[in-house]
């Protein structure tokens, strides 16, 4: 049986070495690829791929919206991820998004198409690296209200618009920053957030 795979991803060099080496695979057809998270979504369903193999960091909608779009809208097709960043928290979030696969691009070669195979064949692929620091990250410090004044300070949002958003002071949004610097041992706001989004904390 031939697999149909859509590939998403936005950096032409890696799009087309991707192509090249898939198509050295003689179960594995590429049928669609696109270069924005905008346009998975209409290519699956026009070509009805069997897997999408998807970076998580696109133009337009990322990677993993795009996998729940397809998970609504085409369930017959698995998504795999295969993307850079490699972060226990990118791994938790497509893992919520129920994704079928989670592989690095710096993995051999090998890898992809193996990966492919098993995700067609309904099994769930992981980076067996990846698992295990994302078995070992931490649980998430912050309460709901500091990581929602973070996750709002993170889209640009200064503490009085926060304030007036969420019914606070902007004192006490302040202290909710300064609260959530000190548990993620933070040198300032803007480490803050970075910590907290690289554990998928936000």
């Amino acid at each position: 049986m031939t697999i149909r795979v859509l590939l998403a991803e936005d950096m032409n060099m890696v799009r087309g070495a991707l192509l090249a080496l898939l198509a050295l695979e003689p179960d594995i057809n590429v049928v669609a690829e696109v270069a924005s998270g905008d346009d998975i979504l209409p290519a699956a369903l026009a070509q009805r791929p069997d897997v999408a193999v998807l970076d998580i960091d696109l133009p337009g909608i990322n990677g993993l919206t795009a996998a729940g779009l397809l998970r609504e809208q085409l369930p017959s097709c698995r998504c795999l991820m295969l993307t850079s960043l490699g972060r226990p928290g990118n791994l938790r979030r497509a893992m919520a998004a129920h994704v079928a696969g989670f592989i690095l691009k710096d993995a051999p070669p090998e890898i992809l198409a193996d990966a492919i195979r098993g995700v067609a064949a309904g099994r769930r692929v992981v980076d067996p690296q990846l698992a295990l620091a994302a078995w070992d990250s931490a649980e998430c410090p912050l309460t709901t209200r500091e990581a929602e004044v973070l996750r709002l300070t993170e889209k640009g949002a200064e503490p009085t618009e926060i304030a007036t958003r969420l019914f606070l002071s902007p004192g006490t949004v302040r202290n909710y920053l300064t609260t959530a610097v000190t548990k993620l041992n933070a040198r300032n706001r803007i480490d803050a957030i970075r910590i907290a989004r690289d554990a998928g904390w936000l």
